[in-house]
């Protein structure tokens, strides 16, 4: 990933803690030609040893490259956004905000357990914060039976982690205020995301 030095963010909580906030990936691979699949992978483990795991269905063709030892890079997307050069005091170039993380990783199939125990802590995860959740266990045990067929679990262990945050580092306290400003003003939720990470990475420079 091209990441200018004033940009890179490696450091493991940032890593962690954005996989975790940011669990829809693009998850790519390449055999003869590159595809990819947007789905659900979370992170196990802590800010010092992580794992990911994720599923994948059987009729998508990118299920056939799924194979012990494959290799896959996983993109975790922040918020983004456009920012117009009109913003700023002065006459600038405009540019884009955003955050990644890339994860290049191997793959190791799950077993029909170890596949079944990362659905009840996926769909846990995701439901929790629910009215009236329906967890895992919840499901009727024949739609579980007749669904798990259709799908394959793997776990993705990490050999190269790299972390970038493109946040109006090199910016003017004044332009950073201009520039949040406006984001937050256009009412979109996305906007107001990023407009808060640009405020949390600035913070230090704004004090001042």
């Amino acid at each position: 990933m091209y990441r200018p030095e004033k940009y890179i963010k490696d450091d493991k909580d940032f890593v962690f803690s954005f996989m975790r906030e940011n669990p829809f990936a693009s998850f790519i691979m390449k055999v003869k030609e590159l595809v990819g699949t947007h789905i659900p992978v979370l992170a196990e483990g802590d800010e010092n040893e992580w794992i990911l795991y994720s599923h994948m269905a059987n009729h998508n063709k990118q299920s056939k490259l799924l194979e012990n030892g494959a290799e896959a890079l996983v993109i975790f997307h922040g918020p983004h956004s456009y920012i117009s050069s009109s913003w700023y005091k002065e006459k600038d170039i405009s540019t884009w905000d955003y955050s990644a993380v890339h994860v290049n990783a191997r793959i190791r199939l799950q077993t029909r357990k170890e596949l079944e125990v990362s659905l009840e802590k996926l769909v846990r995860h995701f439901e929790k914060e629910q009215q009236e959740p329906l967890f895992y266990k919840d499901i009727p045990e024949d739609m579980l039976s007749s669904h798990l067929p259709l799908i394959t679990g793997f776990w993705l262990e990490p050999y190269k982690v790299e972390g970038i945050a493109k946040l109006h580092q090199s910016y003017s306290s004044e332009d950073i205020l201009r520039v949040t400003d406006k984001l937050e003003q256009s009412g979109e939720c996305m906007h107001k995301k990023i407009a808060q990470d640009i405020m949390n990475q600035n913070k230090n420079k704004l004090k001042s």
